[in-house]
């Protein structure tokens, strides 16, 4: 590897049930990923990143005030979106509210920049998804400008120019580390190779190996435009029990309805059981042990070659108290294992 291993966490902030099964309110979500984040800080977790949606499951629509909170409690922790969708947001803005996370961090915030798999925030924010990717395109080349941060002269179609224009905060290390999020589109691994921005594969469903010909596409244009060898992670979902079966009997229930309403607004037909085991042994979530989770993912890491394991630990209405052991066993048990492995 190019590059020392990190390991990630990341949640979108779903809305949970407590342990009588009623609904945890929004506020208290939202205080529950602040925890959850400073337990991963005190764990030695590399970065953790907080998703931005705008419906009902998900409690963070504006994860960049969570991260800040998140900043004042904790010291050394990586903290980033999961991800930012720029394509209903404003890249000054966007440039303007990392530059401030920065500060407050001591330079620990970054970025991960997507077109969004959900669609609300198009609506809510007077967009046109007929310009689903002429939004994120035009958007993506201004913000790749702004994070230069010195006088910025551009010319876009869908919003004003801005000529010889400085945007403030400038940052105290002149950079903030930007990834781009890619769910599967040669089109965006070859996006990020252009901007010279690393790539974070998000592997939600299948075997990971199947992603190989993206790296693999990755490196090969980053090489086209002469640039030098770059991250690449991979995003994946999951959850630590104590045993294999544990960590099965609690999580499905809550993956099942997660997919199954998701499955419902897509038009996907309902999930079931034998399918959840499928993708539990062979597929890419990352569910059983500490010793099962870390072989899984030291496999993922030997096939793909990435640098980053960003485990999106959260699922659907998983209760908080369950989401802090998976984020304890990820932390004490699965990381150091997974080093182990890959040592040998």
């Amino acid at each position: 590897m190019s590059a020392p291993l990190e390991f990630a966490l990341d949640t979108f902030g779903d809305v949970t049930v407590d342990d009588s099964g009623s609904t945890v309110p929004y506020a208290q979500v939202i205080r529950n990923v602040v925890e959850q984040a400073v337990l991963a800080d005190s764990l030695g977790v590399d970065a953790f990143g907080i998703g931005e949606h705008h419906r009902e499951d998900f409690a963070v629509t504006a994860p960049e005030i969570v991260l800040a909170a998140i900043a004042s409690r904790t010291e050394r922790i990586r903290l980033g979106t999961a991800v930012t969708v720029l394509s209903s947001d404003d890249p000054v803005r966007v440039f303007e509210r990392f530059a401030t996370l920065d500060a407050v961090s001591r330079g620990r915030a970054e970025i991960i920049l997507g077109r969004g798999s959900f669609t609300e925030s198009f609506p809510l924010f007077g967009y046109d998804l007929a310009q689903y990717n002429e939004l994120f395109e035009e958007k993506l080349d201004l913000l790749a400008h702004l994070l230069d941060e010195g006088p910025v002269t551009w010319q876009g179609n869908l919003r004003a120019g801005l000529t010889d224009q400085h945007v403030y905060p400038k940052t105290e290390s002149g950079h903030i580390r930007t990834w781009i999020g890619v769910g599967g589109s040669p089109e965006s691994v070859v996006r990020a190779a252009a901007y010279q921005m690393p790539l974070m594969l998000a592997i939600i469903g299948g075997r990971p190996e199947r992603f190989a010909p993206y790296v693999d596409l990755y490196h090969r244009a980053l090489a086209q435009v002469e640039a030098d060898r770059l991250p690449v992670g991979v995003h994946s979902p999951g959850h630590l029990a104590e045993t294999d079966a544990q960590a099965r009997e609690q999580l499905w229930p809550h993956y099942r309805r997660m997919i199954d309403r998701i499955g419902r607004e897509r038009g996907w037909p309902p999930t079931n059981r034998a399918r959840f085991e499928a993708e539990a042994d062979e597929g890419s979530l990352y569910v059983g042990s500490p010793e099962t989770v870390a072989k899984k993912i030291a496999a993922t890491v030997r096939t793909l070659g990435v640098s980053r394991f960003e485990l999106k630990y959260s699922a659907g209405t998983l209760p908080h108290d369950q989401l802090m052991t998976s984020i304890a066993l990820y932390g004490e048990q699965v990381i150091p294992r997974v080093r182990e492995l890959l040592a040998t």
